[in-house]
């Protein structure tokens, strides 16, 4: 069977440098074959939205799907499965452009591992690594400077300070349902052991006004939602922020942010992440 699987991404306006090294890290893993959707909400510059576009072909050729309109809590899902039907049977790798995966193996050797399983349907999962700037600062990155320099500090900070689901389905067959985000698969647990680290590479530029802004069209119905979940991990981000004097709080017991490199995988990430599988629960109220 071949193991190299089809990379299916939903893209949302993100400077065209992040979408480069998103490329170049997963080509790292020997991806050749990438399903890119972008969609643009209502307030998307247009110079923006181009710059983007003529990245993606230069890198890749032309997107899969380019959608404008308003960001409904279903839109990325509605995009994925498309883009999923597109990339047809096989292995499917799930990845946001702000997501950069880490494997303990090879990817091939990592979904051998999973058709090894005693599991009729296995699925590969992996945990958010949240990766934020040493003075907690929510700053642009500089390609020169990199992603890893730029945000060289790692925690939980979905998980313990936005009480939002950290976990992530990385490697899946086609056929098999995948929720909203890929956070989980109905029905099903992750194989894997230990869970691959996901390099979530959110906490940049104007994540701030991003985040405000969405809460806002979410709560005035201009936008639809699905639960009011992700309304409240934005408001819980922007009262932080808030709290902090614009940044986050990387000192404080909240989020035990520490050194981190998307080369190591550090000694402590086998228990913590399982453990945050194994007891992960929807906050209540």
């Amino acid at each position: 069977m071949n193991r190299s699987p089809a990379l299916v991404a939903v893209v949302g306006p993100v400077e065209p440098a992040l979408l480069n090294a998103f490329v170049e890290h997963y080509r790292g893993f020997g991806i050749d074959r990438f399903l890119l959707a972008f969609h643009f909400p209502e307030n998307t510059p247009a110079d923006s939205r181009d710059v983007l576009l003529t990245t993606c072909r230069e890198l890749l050729d032309r997107p899969e799907i380019i959608s404008s309109g308003p960001w409904h809590e279903f839109t990325n899902t509605a995009l994925r499965e498309e883009l999923r039907a597109r990339a047809g049977e096989g292995w499917h790798l799930l990845a946001d452009v702000d997501e950069f995966q880490c494997y303990p193996a090879s990817v091939a050797e990592t979904i051998a591992a999973a058709e090894a399983e005693m599991v009729d349907v296995p699925v590969v999962g992996g945990v958010m690594l949240d990766r934020v700037a040493a003075d907690g600062r929510l700053r642009p990155w500089a390609p020169e400077v990199g992603l890893d320099r730029s945000y060289p500090l790692g925690g939980f900070l979905t998980h313990r300070l936005l009480r939002g689901d950290p976990r992530k389905v990385v490697l899946v067959r086609s056929g098999v349902e995948v929720a909203s985000g890929n956070h989980r698969s109905p029905g099903r647990r992750p194989v894997n052991d230990p869970l691959v680290i996901v390099h979530h590479c959110k906490w940049r530029g104007d994540v701030v006004t991003y985040l405000a802004r969405r809460a806002a069209m979410l709560a005035a119905g201009r936008w639809q939602e699905q639960s009011p979940a992700v309304r409240d991990e934005a408001h819980r981000l922007l009262a932080h922020v808030e709290e902090h004097a614009g940044r986050l709080d990387v000192s404080g017991q909240a989020v035990l942010f520490g050194p981190v490199t998307m080369d190591v995988v550090p000694s402590w990430w086998a228990d913590e992440s399982r453990a945050i599988v194994d007891t992960w629960r929807p906050p209540a109220g």
